[in-house]
């Protein structure tokens, strides 16, 4: 069926396509009136059916070389007659097809009518082809053989003996004779009724105890509520960020209503070892290694060296390595300048 679908909207797409072509040579007023009009023409159909599959489908063109006769019969003797390709090609002549609104061998009318299967509520199995058993499957909100009830969650806004229109009730509601929070016949968990009979949220963040954990708050929504982490700032909280906390994190301090970061580094210089410096974090610090060119720093690199490490000195506040002196030889190979003398027997 749908391989039969796809060949015959590509026959219609090389109808259209060309719909404006010609025989392409000099003279085609003489081509067609010897070779007949372009239009009916054996050309413009092969150029059709050449268009129909791609090469790498093999079930199209193994369709399509199994109907090439329908199509040439189609084309040359019956286009006039039945203009509808689909309804002559897939209808009529393989019968594959059932018109739209039927089913089944014999394409019997769907349930609601052909014009509306399964009252157009639903879709009706094996519409449009020779199998199903014309059974609906109902859209959402809609249930029943005919696809006429309203199912639960929503109600009837509009009925006859053909046609039904269920909406769908508040979401405050199980079960309900119209689409208000005024119309719930019970109210869902997380709802209540009011003294007007309405239901209306629970906001269960006001109930003792907390559902939530110390390190939580609790954020209500419609029917329900959420427990969310506080900020890493604080310990107990009332809502989100750092301006909510009930009380302080370890590693932070109250600022007038604001947690904020206690620099350990500042506080106590003497955290770290000698050849480490500080390095201050949110809520805490970390000791990391000099560089190897220091003795002592107070940051990364050659150049927060508080003193250098043996070997190295200080350049204009960077550690660079020392430059050892290496003695001098003349062209004989003796050591010159400062060189101790040879001892001399007397």
């Amino acid at each position: 069926m749908r391989i039969v679908r796809q060949l015959v909207d590509n026959f219609v797409k090389g109808l259209e396509k060309t719909a404006k072509n010609n025989f392409g040579g000099g003279n085609t007023e003489w081509e067609e009136r010897k070779l007949s009009k372009y239009e009916s023409s054996e050309i413009r159909l092969t150029e059709i059916l050449e268009g129909l599959c791609y090469s790498s489908s093999f079930e199209c063109n193994h369709m399509l070389e199994e109907n090439e006769e329908h199509f040439e019969t189609w084309w040359f003797k019956r286009k006039t007659k039945h203009p509808d390709l689909f309804k002559w090609f897939c209808i009529e002549t393989i019968k594959v097809c059932c018109p739209k609104g039927s089913f089944g061998p014999d394409c019997n009318t769907c349930i609601g009518g052909a014009d509306k299967p399964c009252h157009g509520n639903g879709k009706c199995d094996g519409d449009g082809t020779r199998a199903g058993n014309g059974k609906c499957s109902c859209d959402k909100g809609y249930e029943g053989e005919f696809c006429l009830d309203c199912s639960d969650g929503y109600f009837s806004a509009l009925r006859n003996e053909t046609f039904s229109l269920c909406k769908e009730c508040h979401k405050s509601c199980v079960g309900c004779i119209g689409g208000t929070n005024h119309d719930c016949k019970e109210c869902r968990n997380g709802w209540e009724k009011d003294q007007e009979g309405a239901c209306i949220d629970i906001n269960e963040c006001t109930k003792d105890p907390a559902p939530c954990k110390d390190n939580q708050y609790c954020l209500n929504t419609d029917g329900s509520f959420s427990c969310k982490e506080c900020d890493i700032r604080c310990s107990g909280c009332k809502g989100p960020g750092f301006n909510n906390c009930l009380t302080c994190a370890d590693g932070f301090k109250d600022d007038e209503g604001i947690c904020t970061d206690i620099n350990e580094c500042t506080k106590d210089p003497a955290l770290c070892k000698d050849n480490q410096y500080c390095l201050n974090t949110d809520g805490s610090f970390s000791c990391k290694e000099c560089d190897t060119r220091c003795s002592s720093c107070k940051g990364p690199g050659a150049n927060n060296c508080i003193t250098c490490a043996d070997g190295y000195k200080d350049e204009e506040g960077t550690c660079t390595e020392e430059k050892k002196e290496v003695p001098a030889f003349d062209s004989e190979g003796s050591q010159t300048g400062d060189s101790p003398k040879k001892h001399e027997d007397l």
